[in-house]
C-alpha cells in the first residue's frame, strides 16, 4: 500500500530571546566574500516594521550594501491574524517574489485573488498592484524585491502563481538525482533577471566543485544540514540559516543528513554587468 508523501518542512526564525544562560558563540559571521546569518540571530530584537501594514513584523536577511550584494533584498515577514497590506510595494520599479512557509496568505495581484498555503510561490512583474491578507493564524512568507533590468523588445514577465508540491525536481546531470532544482522561473526565458530555485541534497549528495559565479547568491536552508564552503571556510549549516554571497564567492556542499538538504535560492541573471561611470 502506498503511504502519502510527507509535507516539506520549512524552517524559520526562532523568534523569542535566548535564556541568559545560553552562550553567545554561534556560526554568524560577515566577511568580504560572504555572511551567514544563523537561525539562532533572528531574534525579536532584530525585526523591522514597514508603514502600511498591519500585524507585521519581519526579518530583514538581505539588503543592497555597496561593495558586497547590490542586486536585491530578502525578508522574512511574520503576519499576525488578520495582518497584511493594500500596498506593500510602493516602488513601481520592483519586481517581487513570495514563498509561504507557514500559515495561508491570500495575494490579490492585478486584481485576480489567489490562496497561498505551505509551499506556495507567487511572482509578481514590476509596477503590477498587489496586497496581501492573512486569515486566522499566524502567516510567515519569505519576500525578495529586485528592480526590474528593462531590456529593448522584452515585455515584462508574466504573474506566477505555484507551489512547489506541483514542481517536478529537475535532476543535475549525472548525480543520479543526488542534487536536484525545483525552478519556479523557466531558465529560457529571458525576461526574468532573477531565479528563485529550491536546491535539494539527498544525504550525502554535494556539490562536487567550487562554484564561482557571476550572479549574487541568497540561500536560506528550509530543511536539513550541511557542511558548506564559502570562500576558504567550511561552515556547517542547519534549518533557519541564511547565506550571503557576493558575486565569484566560491561555494560547494556536502549534504549531511540523515534526511534532505533543501535550501530556497535567489540569484540575478540574464543581465549585463553594471558598467560604473
Amino acid at each position: 500500500m502506498s503511504h502519502p508523501k510527507a509535507a516539506p518542512l520549512y524552517a524559520g526564525p526562532y523568534a523569542g530571546l535566548p535564556p541568559q544562560t545560553d552562550l553567545s558563540t554561534d556560526t554568524a559571521v560577515f566577511t568580504e566574500a560572504y555572511a551567514v546569518i544563523p537561525a539562532s540571530t533572528m531574534r525579536d530584537i532584530v525585526t523591522s516594521f514597514l508603514p502600511g501594514w498591519t500585524g507585521m513584523r519581519m526579518w530583514v536577511i538581505a539588503r543592497p550594501l555597496s561593495g558586497f550584494a547590490e542586486t536585491f533584498s530578502q525578508y522574512v515577514v511574520e503576519l499576525q491574524p488578520g495582518g497584511g497590506s493594500t500596498r506593500p510595494e510602493t516602488d513601481e520599479g520592483v519586481q517581487s517574489a513570495i514563498f509561504v512557509t507557514d500559515g495561508d496568505v491570500t495575494l490579490t495581484i492585478d486584481g485576480e485573488t489567489h490562496e497561498l498555503t505551505p509551499g506556495g510561490f507567487a511572482y509578481i512583474p514590476a509596477g503590477m498592484a498587489w496586497s496581501v491578507a492573512n486569515g486566522d493564524q499566524v502567516s510567515r512568507f519569505h519576500w525578495w524585491r529586485k528592480r526590474w533590468q528593462a531590456v529593448e523588445g522584452l515585455d515584462k514577465p508574466d504573474v506566477i502563481i505555484a507551489n512547489e508540491r506541483e514542481i517536478a525536481p529537475i535532476a543535475m546531470p549525472d548525480t543520479g538525482g543526488s542534487w536536484a532544482t525545483t525552478r519556479f522561473m523557466d531558465p529560457n526565458d529571458l525576461r526574468h533577471d532573477m531565479h528563485i530555485t529550491i536546491v535539494t541534497l539527498t544525504p550525502g549528495g554535494t556539490i562536487p566543485f567550487a562554484e564561482t559565479h557571476v550572479m549574487e547568491h541568497g540561500l536560506f536552508v528550509i530543511e536539513g544540514k550541511a557542511v558548506y564552503r564559502l570562500n576558504r571556510d567550511w561552515v556547517e549549516v542547519g534549518p533557519g540559516d541564511f547565506m550571503w554571497l557576493r558575486a565569484f564567492c566560491p561555494q560547494c556542499c556536502y549534504a549531511g543528513g540523515p534526511g534532505n538538504f533543501r535550501y530556497l535560492l535567489y540569484k540575478d541573471v540574464n543581465r549585463h554587468a553594471t558598467l560604473w561611470r
